[in-house]
């Protein structure tokens, strides 16, 4: 049995990601498709166009077969964590054979070079990561000149963001040890950050652009009748679109915290608690703020994703472990019938349980402590850090709920009110 898994963020699903998705499932010629996908904050830092339920959906109706979401803790990290994240759930299933990503350059030999040099680290790439640390380079930037050193021939693949991303999967499937085989299919469309409109193969970001200015019915030819029809459902229901800006609220909670407040939370290095501080205290406009903390070193991705690991309490400790020790839950969020099947293999094999109702965890916790126990099942969970990562979802949930238009709708307790969506 093959099972082919992918990652998502579908912000709104476009005919790009058909594309991928029907090139994948051609190459891997899978039984089952599985995706794990961000939940209602993705890896830029910013809230998702529709909720995650919603967009579950969309996947379903395309042709993915089980839908899990990507805990908010990796959803909004860097590539690293991303990675380690969304492979985690992958592998933790104990089913996923295959994983495929797109690759602006489609070399896969390449991308498996470089992970595994950064992985391993060659003395000469350590020489060289060294003396770019000591003259002064950040982290991230002193780890890509040394890479330039070691791979000088190769080094335009470097600043592509999915083969950048893609390395990072790789990194991730070293890191669990694990068996699934990782496959690559050159992308195709417009680039990540190309926001004008470019037709059928237009970018997530154009389209989301287009619906911010008011020109939903121009990306039309973008997406796929499910996906404008799902988009138009919430859009007239208020629960949507929600955009970044919508996110000005959190500047008075900053004002609230110290430096030191700051210092506690992951990412916040390099003089960045710093410039949060001031900068909180200098505007109260969301986009003035990012313009006061950016800096050569902090590129706006970089600010976002800070700005809700500050809001959401992301302490250093925590996330440092769930990088370490991976996903402690699989978060289902819908399936098909015939996904119906592979979830029955899942639950026999996985080595982390299935949460469909948080309002069960606790059950769902003390369950699967006493198989592993009593020797029935090996279930690789912290109960702590299990809370915690559950936490940090219905948390950002109910943020996410607040954002939306129409403020009758903005009430909490979104993960105990929608039912995990089954299409039939």
């Amino acid at each position: 049995m093959r099972v082919l898994g992918v990652v998502v963020e579908y912000n709104p699903f476009h005919f790009g990601h058909l594309h991928h998705l029907r090139e994948a499932i051609d190459l891997v010629k899978p039984d089952y498709v599985i995706a794990v996908m961000s939940g209602n904050f993705c890896q830029r830092g910013e809230p998702a166009i529709i909720n995650k339920f919603a967009r579950a959906e969309i996947a379903l109706r395309m042709g993915i077969d089980v839908v899990f979401e990507l805990p908010t803790v990796y959803a909004v990290q860097d590539a690293g964590g991303f990675a380690l994240g969304s492979v985690g759930v992958l592998h933790k299933t104990n089913v996923v054979t295959d994983i495929v990503f797109g690759s602006e350059s489609g070399d896969l030999c390449f991308l498996q070079k470089v992970a595994r040099l950064l992985t391993y680290q060659t003395p000469e790439f350590q020489r060289s990561f060294k003396m770019h640390l000591k003259m002064g380079y950040s982290y991230p930037n002193a780890r890509k000149y040394a890479l330039m050193d070691v791979l000088s021939s190769e080094v335009e693949k470097l600043s592509k963001s999915n083969d950048i991303l893609g390395i990072e999967y790789i990194k991730s499937l070293i890191h669990y040890g694990s068996k699934i085989e990782p496959h690559v299919i050159r992308r195709v469309g417009a680039d990540d950050n190309d926001e004008t409109l470019r037709g059928k193969f237009s970018s997530a970001s154009a389209i989301r652009k287009a619906i911010r200015e008011g020109k939903f019915e121009e990306s039309m030819e973008a997406i796929p009748p499910v996906t404008f029809e799902i988009l138009n459902r919430e859009f007239n229901a208020g629960r949507g679109p929600v955009f970044w800006k919508d996110l000005s609220f959190v500047i008075p909670t900053f004002r609230k915290m110290s430096r030191s407040d700051f210092q506690k939370i992951y990412s916040f290095n390099e003089g960045l608690d710093l410039r949060f501080y001031e900068a909180s205290r200098t505007t109260g406009d969301l986009q003035q703020f990012v313009e006061f903390v950016k800096a050569k070193r902090f590129t706006y991705s970089r600010i976002r994703r800070a700005i809700l690991h500050a809001f959401f309490g992301f302490e250093k400790e925590m996330v440092e472990e769930s990088n370490k020790n991976g996903p402690q839950y699989l978060r289902l969020l819908g399936f098909t019938n015939r996904g119906r099947e592979i979830l029955k293999e899942i639950k026999k094999k996985a080595t982390i349980p299935i949460v469909s109702t948080p309002s069960l965890v606790e059950n769902v916790i003390e369950d699967a402590l006493k198989r592993t126990k009593e020797g029935k099942r090996n279930f690789q969970i912290n109960p702590e850090l299990f809370r915690w990562q559950l936490q940090k979802d219905l948390l950002a949930s109910d943020i996410y709920t607040f954002m939306y238009p129409d403020k009758s709708q903005a009430v909490a307790g979104m993960d105990f009110r929608e039912p995990v969506f089954i299409e039939h």
